[in-house]
């Protein structure tokens, strides 16, 4: 579980986070949605321990980033924008490097490479070098870096984006698989029909606030809106004074 109250950062005179508090669940996948700049990408930088916050509270699992933040990255997986892809090497040679890293057992390591490139449907890709890599490839590597040391915790920023349709067909598998197995998942996303069909809970935030939290049908029943993209609208438009 990951939890946060009223969680602040300010960075100079920019408040980028002005009171976020949310509960992402075991076995759930999360949403989370706000228009750009609304801080997204800083409070998953703060759950991950990347960023030290200016106030309030964050649990990651029960333990504290900022108190251990070590801890936490043993049990997490963070997806970011930026791969770091190495293009010189395979993509099996890449993922036993970072599972090498992340101290796995060298005996088992490949077993679990195979594993993830067969949830994600890696099979055309797993012996070439990165070196060509379409953007969707690129993403289906990092994605299988972020999984492959079987974290608890899932924190994943746009990770549909650039992907063609059987891609994005193999990823929401390997979502709900994760979910299935108690994973908690926080994903950050655009797309409502992601958001409709595959995530349990959504936190909308706006101008570094929660503004709601709940499942996508308590989100359409708070605002009295069927279409869960014309809430969200009505949700932070409300929030920034234009609805």
């Amino acid at each position: 579980m990951i939890e946060t109250v009223d969680v602040r950062k300010q960075f100079g005179a920019v408040h980028a986070l002005g009171g976020v508090s949310l509960c992402a669940r075991d076995g759930h996948i999360t949403a989370l949605l706000g228009p750009n700049g609304a801080g997204k990408t800083t409070l998953l930088r703060l759950l991950v321990g990347l960023l030290k916050r200016d106030h309030g509270s964050i649990r990651v699992g029960g333990v504290d980033p900022a108190v251990d933040p070590m801890a936490v990255r043993r049990d997490i997986g963070f997806l970011t924008d930026q791969f770091g892809l190495y293009e010189k090497l395979s993509t099996r040679e890449y993922l036993r490097y970072f599972g090498q890293l992340n101290g796995m057992d060298a005996g088992a390591l490949d077993g679990r490479i195979d594993a993830v490139c067969a949830l994600l449907d890696m099979a055309d890709i797993v012996e070439r070098r990165s070196k060509g890599f379409s953007q969707g490839q690129r993403i289906k590597v990092a994605l299988a870096r972020t999984l492959l040391h079987r974290p608890r915790h899932l924190l994943l920023d746009e990770p549909s984006r650039g992907l063609d349709v059987m891609s994005t067909r193999a990823l929401r598998t390997a979502l709900q698989a994760l979910r299935q197995d108690g994973c908690c998942v926080i994903m950050a996303t655009h797309v409502m029909q992601e958001v409709s069909h595959l995530c349990d809970d959504v936190i909308v935030i706006a101008r570094g606030r929660t503004v709601a939290q709940g499942s996508p049908q308590q989100l359409c029943e708070r605002t009295g809106i069927a279409n869960l993209e014309d809430a969200f609208v009505s949700l932070v438009g409300t929030e920034e004074g234009i609805a």
